[in-house]
């Protein structure tokens, strides 16, 4: 019989057999797509597919879809808690389908013990804010000497550490201490006020002392300058009655200090105008330097005004001897007419009248803080 008779009527399904491109000797070959006619005919939409009929979910399939899209299974009230979800809205808005009534937080109710387990934790830190309050009569000490405009808050910590600031003959070192405005705080042994630094040039005319009170009641500096500043400001240094000219009126004790001691050598330039002519000997013998009963008054220039008479004379001094420029020309022979102070550590009267006042510029404190 032939293979024709015994072969069936379907034909034979061909097998092909996987083979790895690592084992195989010759490579797969590449399946690279035919590039698409240009003129090609669309093709005609697919028929829809038939509706499939729904499938009830078994009881462990319903557990697992439950926990991958973390959601309830069934439906519950709105307002409590189901597995990971629950409705938030509830729980701030009237009436949001809870089956107990939600209290919104500002109705509620505070136990109404006395003690202070019940207090809240804000209530608890208003009191304690409130018992750590100071009274207004009182300042902390840096920002005290801040204030005095020696120097900044931080700079003045850094001092009072050192052991420099006195408050009522006691040396403090207690960071954040309190000061009241009645206590004397000391700084660089001299002493202090919380006020803003003031600094008033006044053209100081003749016939009015250089302090702030007079016994004899007699016309004072601060009678000129009495509307110059709300705080109470004091000459720094002194001009005889007769003397004119340009003197510093300030409440910066420190600074006072600074303009005034002789280790400083604040230079003064004095207009002096003698009964006669000065000779040329006795100026350059001025020059050489004059004793006196201090020692040997050095001065630091002088000379002839020019385009004036022989009698006036210009003298630049460092010294702050009393009256040391009168004193100069009477040991020999002279006497002062007249003594004008035109310059006192860099500042001039120009563009002040006799007996009018101006407040330093910030500029020209700065130039007195630099010195």
């Amino acid at each position: 019989m032939s293979r024709d008779r015994n072969s069936n009527d379907k034909p034979k399904k061909v097998r092909i057999s996987k083979i790895s491109n690592s084992g195989s000797s010759r490579p797969a070959p590449s399946r690279a797509r035919a590039p698409k006619p240009e003129n090609s005919e669309k093709k005609a939409p697919k028929e829809p597919k038939a509706p499939r009929e729904p499938r009830l979910m078994s009881q462990s399939e319903a557990k697992s879809y439950e926990k991958t899209f973390d959601r309830p299974a069934s439906r519950k009230p709105a307002g409590k808690r189901t597995g990971k979800s629950f409705d938030k809205s509830a729980k701030f808005v009237k009436g949001g389908g809870s089956s107990r009534p939600t209290k919104l937080f500002k109705n509620y109710e505070r136990p109404q013990d006395d003690g202070e387990k019940t207090r809240s934790y804000v209530q608890k830190r208003r009191l304690e804010k409130l018992s750590k309050e100071v009274p207004k009569e009182t300042i902390r000490l840096n920002k005290y000497i801040a204030n005095s405009g020696i120097c900044s808050r931080r700079e003045a910590d850094e001092l009072i550490t050192q052991g420099l600031v006195e408050v009522n003959g006691k040396v403090v070192t207690e960071m954040g201490y309190q000061v009241q405005k009645t206590d004397r705080v000391i700084f660089d042994g001299q002493g202090i006020t919380p006020e803003k630094p003031v600094y008033v040039l006044l053209n100081k005319p003749k016939g009015y002392i250089s302090t702030t009170k007079d016994e004899k009641a007699r016309k004072t500096v601060m009678d000129l300058v009495a509307n110059a500043s709300p705080y109470r400001v004091f000459p720094v240094g002194r001009l005889d009655r007769s003397t004119t000219g340009v003197i510093l009126l300030t409440n910066d004790g420190h600074m006072t200090k600074k303009l005034t001691h002789p280790s400083f050598n604040m230079k003064k330039i004095y207009h002096v105008t003698l009964d006669r002519k000065l000779d040329r000997a006795d100026l350059n013998a001025i020059a050489e330097g004059i004793r006196l009963e201090e020692g040997v008054a050095e001065v630091d220039s002088i000379s002839y005004i020019e385009g004036k008479p022989k009698n006036e004379v210009g003298i630049e001094i460092h010294i702050g001897w009393n009256r040391v420029v009168r004193r100069i020309f009477q040991r020999l022979g002279y006497e002062v007419e007249a003594l004008d102070r035109v310059m006192f550590a860099g500042l001039t009267k120009k563009n002040i009248k006799r007996g009018h006042w101006r407040i330093l510029t910030e500029l020209e404190v700065n130039n007195l803080k630099m010195m």
